[in-house]
């Protein structure tokens, strides 16, 4: 998607992974200097690299989004680049394998603390280090969380992913009402089944269980990644002025409903 975002600053976590490097990707191609956060340096610098070579203007900045210092220094390190932060993308997120699918009475606490601290409480720490930087701008601004339609429809074995993107979605609309007077628009996206490496091997490998997860999808088909960088380059510019609080699904039609007739 092509949109204005020339000269903007944008603050990608979790953008060494593959949605969140499409996402920095996209950003870049749209004219927005990038920081490209992530806690991995490898495919944090991977990203770095792709964008130069394509021509676009990015830095990696080292995070762990569950650490409130390391994400006040990372919007520091952002403005040390670039001179301002525009726009925040909360993209870091974990999930995990079969250890994570647990009924709430047989699930490991560390684990559930785990998840609840990067997925929610990181959205927490990196908006209030952003929101700051922002307020002492004075120019507003725009925050985009990445949620999850397991925040709308809760998903069997997933509690803690489950309460921590419900938690982003309503945080979302907190921060939407608190922050709109700054002239801050905060929005959300809730992704899918999204095809990447990951999601590959654990749902799309083995051909009864994806067709089953295919079953519950109306457009009977996974997502591509640019689709949700496309939609979180429009939530980052001004041809979505009028939209704050709002939770946009990308999920080819998951929630809707029942995919089956009674």
């Amino acid at each position: 998607m092509k949109v204005d975002l020339k000269g903007k600053t944008a603050v990608i976590t979790g953008a060494g992974g593959a949605i969140g490097s499409a996402m920095a990707m996209e950003f870049a191609q749209n004219g927005a200097n990038v920081v490209v956060a992530d806690l991995r340096e490898d495919t944090m610098m991977a990203t770095v690299e792709e964008i130069r070579k394509a021509g676009g203007s990015a830095v990696g900045i080292g995070v762990d989004v569950a650490n409130r210092e390391s994400a006040f220094e990372m919007i520091t390190k952002s403005v040390e680049a670039f001179g301002r932060v525009d726009c925040l993308v909360n993209n870091a997120g974990i999930n995990g394998g079969p250890e994570y699918r647990k009924p709430i009475h047989e699930y490991n606490d560390d684990l559930w603390h785990r998840i609840i601290n990067v997925d929610l409480n990181g959205v927490y720490y990196c908006s209030k280090a952003a929101v700051l930087q922002l307020q002492k701008q004075g120019t507003g601004g725009t925050i985009i969380n990445i949620s999850s339609i397991a925040g709308l429809t809760p998903l069997r074995l997933q509690c803690a992913f489950t309460a921590a993107k419900a938690g982003v979605i309503n945080l979302t609309k907190a921060m939407a009402l608190e922050l709109a007077p700054l002239n801050i628009r905060v929005n959300c996206i809730a992704p899918g089944s999204i095809l990447f490496e990951g999601t590959r091997q654990l749902f799309y490998a083995d051909q009864a269980r994806a067709e089953a997860l295919l079953s519950h999808i109306p457009l009977k088909r996974p997502g591509d990644p640019k689709e949700i960088s496309a939609m979180t380059c429009f939530l980052a510019s001004e041809d979505s002025s009028y939209m704050t609080g709002s939770v946009v699904t990308i999920d080819g039609g998951w929630t809707c409903g029942y995919t089956r007739d009674f």
